[in-house]
């Protein structure tokens, strides 16, 4: 059998246990918009903000779509492959023809679809529900969301080479979930932050994201030191858990 097709075979059968997790799949795909859904359904949310100019609604479309990125990179997917090293799958998989690359290529594939197509019920809803303007430079946000999932994995990837344990991996994880949630956004958005926390904040990725989607939103391209911070950081974290990741 060709490498292609093991790696489909891998493919296949790391969805038919991803779709059976519904835990994950509810705080990956579920979480987000109904968040979305009580944040909106606030009257106050749906009202111009003097300070900002903007309804918050219009705000925290983004950053849910943010949310919904930070939940399978830090939450979903450093669990999983930590149990798989942790039970000796990986080392397994090393004396085989189906070499364990494949299998974290699955997961981060998976993983990131899930992602991305809860950023699109999360638009959609936002749309629809709640008459949140869809991003006026598409391309710009596209890029963005792109390099916001990447980002997401990457410190996912790294979170899963430095755990040695799953329960581990869910600890680190959520070590870096919460500060990665307020630097989204989540609790204060990131445009009505001090300007010396926002100036702190767009150096992590997270906020740089925020901002990036902000101005794609307006119309305008994400400025390319948005961009450099979200591409920096995915190339930084995804060379360090290159670096220590283990296959037993």
């Amino acid at each position: 059998m060709s490498t292609v097709a093991l790696r489909t075979v891998v493919l296949k059968t790391e969805a038919r246990l991803y779709v059976r997790e519904f835990g994950t799949l509810f705080w990956v795909l579920g979480f987000p918009p109904v968040l979305l859904v009580i944040l909106g359904s606030i009257p106050s949310f749906r009202r111009v903000d003097a300070g900002l100019g903007v309804r918050l609604i219009d705000l925290y479309v983004p950053v849910l779509v943010m949310v919904g990125q930070i939940v399978v990179g830090l939450q979903a997917m450093p669990p999983i492959i930590t149990g798989y090293r942790e039970r000796g799958i990986l080392r397994r998989m090393s004396t085989t023809p189906v070499r364990p690359s494949a299998l974290l290529t699955a997961q981060m594939g998976l993983n990131g679809a899930t992602g991305l197509l809860s950023a699109l019920i999360c638009l959609t809803i936002g749309r629809l529900a709640f008459d949140v303007q869809l991003p006026r430079q598409l391309g710009g946000y596209l890029l963005a969301l792109l390099l916001t999932s990447a980002a997401a994995l990457a410190l996912g990837a790294l979170v899963s080479a430095r755990a040695r344990t799953a329960r581990l991996a869910t600890a680190f994880g959520m070590g870096v979930f919460f500060p990665s949630l307020f630097s989204a956004g989540l609790w204060l958005p990131v445009q009505s932050m001090p300007h010396v926390l926002r100036e702190i904040v767009v150096l992590l990725p997270f906020g740089a994201a925020s901002q990036a989607f902000d101005q794609a939103a307006a119309g305008h391209w994400p400025a390319w030191s948005h961009l450099g911070v979200l591409a920096g950081w995915t190339v930084v974290a995804s060379v360090a858990a290159a670096r220590w990741f283990r296959w037993e």
